[in-house]
């Protein structure tokens, strides 16, 4: 799990662990939290929820940007649960926030659902907490303006 404030490099990170699964001939998938749950949601709608779900159990390596960008229903709550649940000890989740990991219970409506969510999540998680004082957008546009 990658942590830290907006322009920190999670996402860099992230994508260029992605990039080297891939080059290792991992299968990798990378979603924004708010984009997987609005998939969650079409899927359910269709008819394809279960299909969908179990089709992330099969990916390597899950990679799910942006958690905590606000707070989750409790059917939000729920989705993510079966993500973390289908995928617990089976595959590689790497997971990037703006809100460390202890701040997490307050998103999940559901107590109970937070607690199960984080019971699969840290206990066996490598955390990478990034402390930066600039955005890296910031550095590189400053860098741009040197050249």
């Amino acid at each position: 799990m990658v942590s830290g404030k907006t322009g920190s490099g999670k996402t860099y990170i992230i994508c260029a662990l992605g990039n080297s699964a891939c080059r290792h001939l991992y299968r990798v998938k990378y979603y924004r939290i708010p984009e997987l749950l609005l998939e969650i949601e079409d899927a359910r709608s269709q008819g394809r929820y279960v299909k969908f779900i179990s089709s992330l159990r099969k990916i390597k390596l899950l990679i799910l940007d942006d958690i905590g960008l606000k707070t989750y229903t409790v059917e939000e709550s729920r989705d993510i649960l079966k993500i973390a649940e289908a995928r617990y000890k089976k595959a590689s989740t790497i997971l990037s926030a703006q809100v460390e990991h202890s701040k997490w219970y307050d998103l999940f409506a559901d107590p109970t659902i937070a607690d199960a969510i984080m019971d699969r999540v840290i206990h066996n998680v490598y955390i990478i907490p990034l402390d930066s004082k600039k955005s890296m957008r910031q550095v590189m546009a400053e860098k741009n303006k040197e050249d």
